[in-house]
């Protein structure tokens, strides 16, 4: 079957991000999958190939923790979409995401590296690839329930979010307390309540029929989100808490990205800027319903990025 539409996902090496690759290429043949990596990508296309037998995959180079990377590959998708190198965007599935041990570690363009990979390479890419989308067009960001900041949400592993301006949250840090895992934790649970507050801004701006989505997997063990903590941590992760999977406190990278390949290119979930939680849509925390905070994130963001606050020709 030829395809007829494109589908744009970051992290698709690994973990649930690769088990919802290799779902939408076995089931959707109707879509091109694209997917970025870090160098050329080859190995993991032809990886994904041969696991599902459908060679309608290709990689664009990308470091989403580089704004001219993302500007580099977003100008690379755009002149194989306007030459019919490839099919019409039909979507983008943000599912790439890191956590630190620390708030230390600037990205190239000296943004704090985790909010530069979760929020700001979420942003860029819709901002510079908008134009693109073909309706009806899906895209979906990946969320965590640790926004919520209780223990029924995060199970005491990871600390609330802690809001600050944007600028601030933006910023690399390197005193005493910000050289801490927690503080690194803590930057990932703020990152996750601002995809919330970028889908929400994203669902007032983007076109009629193109609809954006945040998507919760839930707790997850035995994934790369904690490859940058200690071996004891990423043990656990590997073991013991593997062993959560066989409650409902956890999922499974198998079932956990069926669910994100389903969130992707399944029936509508709900209104665009919803909040899918696993299998349905469903609230997301009170804190993540701040217009105010919506609005400075989109604003800043432009401002980091270089970009006019609203959309427009050229993004």
């Amino acid at each position: 079957m030829k395809p007829t539409g494109s589908l744009l996902m970051t992290g698709a090496s690994r973990g649930l991000g690769r088990i919802a690759a290799e779902k939408i290429l076995r089931d959707h043949p109707e879509f091109h999958l694209v997917v970025t990596a870090r160098g050329s990508g080859q190995q993991l296309v032809g990886e994904l190939a041969r696991a599902t037998g459908n060679a309608n995959v290709s990689a664009v180079s990308c470091d989403l923790a580089s704004m001219q990377s993302i500007r580099s590959a977003a100008a690379e998708l755009g002149e194989s979409l306007r030459s019919g190198g490839l099919p019409p965007l039909r979507g983008l599935v943000g599912n790439a995401g890191l956590q630190m041990t620390s708030r230390t570690h600037p990205s190239a363009d000296g943004i704090e590296t985790t909010f530069a990979v979760n929020v700001l390479a979420n942003y860029l890419f819709v901002r510079l690839l908008w134009e693109e989308f073909t309706v009806p067009a899906r895209i979906v960001i990946v969320g965590s329930d640790t926004h919520f900041g209780d223990l029924r949400h995060n199970m005491g592993m990871v600390p609330a979010p802690r809001w600050e301006s944007v600028p601030a949250l933006a910023r690399a840090r390197d005193d005493a307390a910000a050289r801490t895992a927690a503080e690194g934790r803590t930057a990932y649970s703020t990152s996750k309540l601002a995809v919330l507050y970028l889908v929400h801004a994203l669902a007032r701006r983007l076109p009629q029929g193109v609809d954006v989505y945040t998507f919760n997997p839930g707790y997850v063990p035995g994934t790369g989100l904690v490859r940058d903590a200690g071996p004891f941590v990423r043990f656990l992760s590997r073991t013991l808490l593997h062993g959560l999977t066989a409650t409902p406190l956890a999922l499974s990278s198998a079932t956990a990205g069926d669910l994100l390949a389903r969130a992707a290119t399944g029936p509508r979930p709900g209104e665009s800027g919803a909040y899918i939680d696993r299998r349905a849509v469903d609230d997301s925390s009170p804190e993540s319903y701040h217009r105010d905070r919506e609005d400075e994130l989109w604003h800043t963001a432009a401002a980091l990025c270089g970009l006019p606050v609203e959309l427009g020709h050229g993004g």
